[in-house]
């Protein structure tokens, strides 16, 4: 059978891929990262579109740990924003995740029909690799995106993404997904620090989360898989 990737963006994209399609949702900063991170700690964790469906699923839950942005800023009654470092720093690890992101959550909501859904950011990009080979024909990686732009930093983890598959057998379905993967081949990642996302942070007071994404690279083996609406290491 012949195997192929795509790379995509927007949350509105995985309706496109859902159907045929395993999906890799990316939302480096912050999104899939905060979420990769709290997996790894042991802590469940919930995505939500919205802060109203946040309250949803929390009330399902003991003593829920609320945490996002929505348009940058954290919303009312929230314990934290979308932080990696701060979630990383936490010991409270058996209070569940409901997180809540302006664009990442809702892609990984989007792709919850699809055969199956990961998400992947710079700390475990090689271990999505690894089990899309073992596992998975169809790929599309899809850029969360933020104010309708497909972000340089996630740009750059589906290319690497991508570049695994490709040097593994499996064809890049359109001329973007080439383009994508040829352009980020190698790159630095202090290009990052170039673009509007790192901007935001910088002007925001978060730089904290740039500096955590940027030196946290290819250091978790898990893949949070999404099950049932809730993100868990795939088997």
């Amino acid at each position: 059978m012949s195997r192929s990737v795509v790379i995509d963006c927007l949350p509105e994209s995985a309706f496109r891929y859902r159907s045929e399609y395993v999906v890799v949702v990316v939302d480096v900063i912050r999104a899939t990262t905060t979420a990769a991170t709290a997996v790894s700690t042991g802590r469940r964790v919930f995505p939500a579109r919205t802060t109203d469906e946040a309250v949803v699923v929390a009330s399902t839950l003991e003593n829920p740990l609320f945490v996002g942005e929505l348009g940058g800023n954290m919303p009312y009654g929230f314990d934290l924003t979308n932080s990696p470092a701060q979630i990383a720093g936490r010991d409270d690890v058996q209070r569940p995740m409901v997180l809540v992101s302006s664009s990442g959550t809702n892609l990984l909501m989007n792709a919850a029909a699809s055969k199956a859904v990961y998400i992947a950011c710079f700390r475990n990009f090689s271990a999505v690799a690894k089990l899309l080979i073992e596992k998975h024909d169809r790929v599309a990686l899809l850029g969360a995106g933020t104010r309708g732009q497909f972000r340089r930093e996630d740009q750059i983890c589906c290319a690497w993404i991508g570049e695994k598959l490709i040097a593994a057998g499996y064809k890049p379905e359109t001329v973007q997904t080439r383009e994508y993967v040829y352009r980020w081949k190698g790159d630095d990642l202090d290009t990052v620090r170039e673009g509007r996302s790192a901007e935001y942070l910088k002007n925001s007071g978060q730089e904290q989360d740039l500096e955590f994404v940027l030196s946290h690279v290819d250091d978790l083996n898990i893949v949070p898989a999404l099950v049932n609406y809730e993100l868990k290491p795939a088997d």
